[in-house]
């Protein structure tokens, strides 16, 4: 065919991200060859529920929430346009409460108007739609949250950094979106842990063991009693001192590991066997609890990489407190000597 002057059928597929792996698969052919033009929508963030191969031969268009007045502008024509609400007579007071609760969803705010129009008291002509009406049906059909989705990651993030950022009321009010949306207590309380020791680390080293606790809780309980527990644990860590000196010393040494293979040094190997002792596994290695304060200056390290620091300890109480119990040893050690 002549690639210059052929028109490709246009595909459209609605709600993309609902294609398994082999599905989406199935388009990438078509897709390269330039035989269909794809348009693929979707509620979800690509980055997650598009595969990779397919996602790179796309051109992604975010499509933003609409405004609070184009919600009244919809609603406005769904009043005068819809085979059933134009033969209605409504007040719709509540028209910018409406706007504003929908958060940018269109099919959000015609459903809580069909919601309130159904509420209303149909003995009032025309029916009246107030603020009153729409606050009671929208605690059942306004909780935003899908779990499956963006919002899955954003309000995770959004309580994880208010949890650092020592912001307890923040971290509050996200976990309890999480929970009122039906995000498992579980998984909330798996991500504390983690939080617990990466940004919180030995500042604190009683904010793991707590969060530890209360993922065992709650794995235990359940809800609606869990959420007790986990609000105990976020204010504790919101609150706490902070530090991620340890995370980014494991990520310089998983850095270095990734790029160096340095043998053990011999002291430091284990001479299980009379042949290996004989090869020197374990020989000059000190035992240093047969030394004053249980310490012995020797080089645990291969030798090209005797002085490498990865972790440092970081301006806190309790840090500092090992820092200086560290720099004691060696000044013992050395006045020994």
């Amino acid at each position: 065919k002549d690639s210059l002057s052929f028109e490709s059928p246009v595909v459209f597929i609605d709600e993309i991200h609902r294609f398994n792996k082999a599905q989406q698969d199935a388009l990438l052919g078509a897709v390269e060859s330039g035989d269909i033009t794809l348009i693929g929508a979707t509620t979800e963030n690509p980055s997650f529920s598009v595969n990779n191969a397919l996602l790179s031969r796309c051109q992604v268009y975010r499509l933003e929430p609409l405004t609070p007045e184009q919600i009244s502008a919809v609603l406005q024509r769904a009043l005068l346009e819809d085979n059933i609400l134009k033969n209605l007579s409504v007040d719709l007071q509540a028209q910018d409460t409406i706007s504003q609760l929908a958060h940018g969803d269109a099919r959000k705010a015609l459903n809580l108007l069909e919601l309130a129009i159904q509420t209303a008291d149909t003995k009032q002509s025309p029916l009246i739609i107030d603020d009153a009406l729409v606050a009671r049906v929208a605690q059942t059909a306004l909780v935003r949250y899908d779990k499956d989705g963006e919002q899955h990651y954003d309000m995770v993030s959004a309580m994880i950094k208010s949890v650092r950022g020592s912001d307890p009321d923040a971290a509050l009010y996200w976990m309890a979106r999480m929970l009122v949306g039906g995000e498992p207590a579980d998984f909330i309380a798996r991500r504390l842990v983690i939080l617990a020791s990466e940004d919180i680390g030995n500042a604190n080293p009683n904010a793991l063991l707590l969060a530890d606790a209360a993922l065992r809780s709650v794995q235990s309980i359940g809800m609606p009693e869990s959420r007790i527990i986990l609000g105990q644990v976020v204010v504790y860590l919101a609150t706490s001192a902070k530090s991620n000196s340890t995370y980014n010393a494991i990520n310089a040494a998983m850095s270095l590991a990734e790029k160096d293979a340095s043998p053990v040094p011999l002291h430091l190997r284990n001479g299980v066997t009379k042949l290996m002792r004989n090869q020197g596994y374990g020989q000059d290695y000190i035992y240093p609890h047969n030394y004053p304060n249980h310490y012995y200056a020797q080089s645990y390290l291969p030798d090209n990489l005797i002085g490498t620091r990865f972790y440092e300890f970081a301006d806190n109480q309790r840090e500092q407190h090992s820092k200086q119990f560290i720099d004691w040893l060696k000044d013992q050690a050395a006045s020994n000597d």
